[in-house]
């Protein structure tokens, strides 16, 4: 029910960006999801319901406050479905966060139980864009408290000197690339990701720093969230997946980076060396085959395609080569059987990915939300989920910064120790400090 919907007095002063940020440092919400796409950024706050997956079990807490536990047994995409399906009204909109461990399915082996999702279903709903503010609540005076933080118009602090040197190896990053080579070498897997975790001195605050962030970068989709104990702001340069209301189901891989920013023919000179590399052009071409491949497992037959091999998109202070793969969903599967065949992203994990998770798993510091994604997806089957790259973190008062790089044969450590940084580079600048 709409209860309230206030226009912009001014189309040109409208700042969807500082409005929605606003909303999230307004603290009227413990939990909120912030999630742009296509020119429109939605506050989605409060809880009506949630649904926590982990690898053991699924709770839904359900708006009287009652809680239902169940054991997983098909899966965590089954989980979701089934669990979202049990809402207790017909129409809702579910926003929240999906980490990388979901691409090892709900099955323990022994193991501590590990989170691998949260979903709420907010209280209110804020969907602003360059001339239109619209605001969906159960509650009118949740309503006036939103109008009253959207017309305060606080100005948010500026990023100092950044907080750390991207380019201290602490971790042997090389190390870990050159063991990677040599296990490619030894044909165990074509490609693997592997990243680095950069701490923090200290808090960070996060919508200011997303406010700054986003200003800065040039986001496929761009989030802020703080969810379980969470808080993430990112510029996601690509989807791992999005199905629209009529069962059209779209990825976008992107592999093969260099730096932009440096001027036109710096970044000219860039772009010329990227699209003629021989490995990026190998890293991206095996990427859009195993994205093809998954993309027709769950298509309606001669329908999945390519429908865009290879441009460049330029991403903040990085650009990559760019493909989009595309089908229409066969009739016997669901929105989650997409995602659950593409993910994790082909780009953030490797090729093929059962060998390349395991690697991840041995080599990389456990990811949590890194490489997951966050997702937005409703009763009526529309599903999107942007890819968490390009992103700041903090839990348990400690905050980080992460970054990776894909490594196939002919991957030059150095070359792909660089190219952390450049991604590094993309979301320290903008970190505000929490004062």
């Amino acid at each position: 029910m709409i209860i309230g919907e206030r226009a912009a007095p001014d189309i040109t002063k409208t700042d969807p960006i500082a409005l929605v940020a606003g909303l999230a440092r307004s603290g009227l919400h413990d939990e909120y999801v912030v999630y742009e796409r296509a020119g429109e950024w939605v506050y989605a706050g409060g809880t009506r319901c949630r649904i926590a997956l982990d690898s053991d079990r699924v709770e839904i807490v359900l708006p009287d406050g009652t809680r239902r536990t169940e054991t997983v047994h098909n899966g965590g995409a089954v989980a979701l479905a089934t669990a979202l399906a049990a809402l207790p009204m017909p129409q809702w909109r579910a926003y929240g966060w999906i980490g990388f461990d979901f691409a090892g399915g709900t099955d323990t082996g022994g193991r501590p139980a590990r989170r691998l999702a949260r979903l709420l279903i907010p209280s209110v709903e804020v969907r602003a864009s360059a001339d239109r503010v619209e605001i969906t609540s159960i509650d009118p005076a949740e309503a006036d408290a939103i109008r009253a933080v959207i017309d305060s118009d606080r100005p948010f602090p500026a990023p100092g000197p950044e907080l750390v040197d991207v380019r201290q190896d602490k971790q042997g990053y090389r190390d870990h690339v050159r063991l990677a080579l040599s296990e490619i070498a030894a044909g165990r897997y074509e490609k693997v990701i592997l990243s680095r975790r950069v701490p923090l001195p200290g808090p960070v605050d996060f919508p200011a720093t997303y406010v700054a962030g986003r200003r800065a970068n040039t986001p496929a989709r761009s989030f802020l969230l703080g969810l379980d104990g969470l808080h993430c702001a990112g510029f996601s340069p690509e989807l791992v997946v999005t199905i629209d209301k009529h069962g059209l189901v779209t990825t976008n891989p992107l592999a093969g980076t260099r730096a932009f920013g440096f001027g036109s023919l710096a970044d000219l000179a860039a772009r010329a060396e990227l699209v003629t590399d021989p490995k990026e052009v190998y890293e991206h071409a095996i990427s859009v085959r195993t994205a093809l491949e998954e993309i027709r497992s769950v298509s309606v037959p001669g329908s999945a395609r390519v429908s865009e091999f290879m441009g460049v998109a330029e991403r903040g202070s990085v650009q990559h080569l760019a493909s989009t793969v595309q089908g229409q969903l066969a009739e016997a599967r669901t929105g989650w059987d997409a995602f659950e065949a593409l993910f994790p992203a082909i780009t953030a994990s490797g090729v093929p990915k059962a060998g390349s998770v395991d690697a991840i798993n041995r080599l990389d510091e456990p990811r949590g939300l890194y490489s997951g994604c966050v997702v937005m997806t409703s009763s009526e089957g529309d599903l999107d989920a942007a890819l968490v790259l390009r992103a700041v973190f903090q839990e348990d008062g400690q905050a980080w910064l992460r970054a990776g790089a894909g490594i196939v044969k002919g991957s030059v450590p150095d070359r792909e120790f660089e190219e952390t940084c450049e991604k590094l580079r993309s979301v320290l600048p903008f970190v505000v400090p929490q004062l």
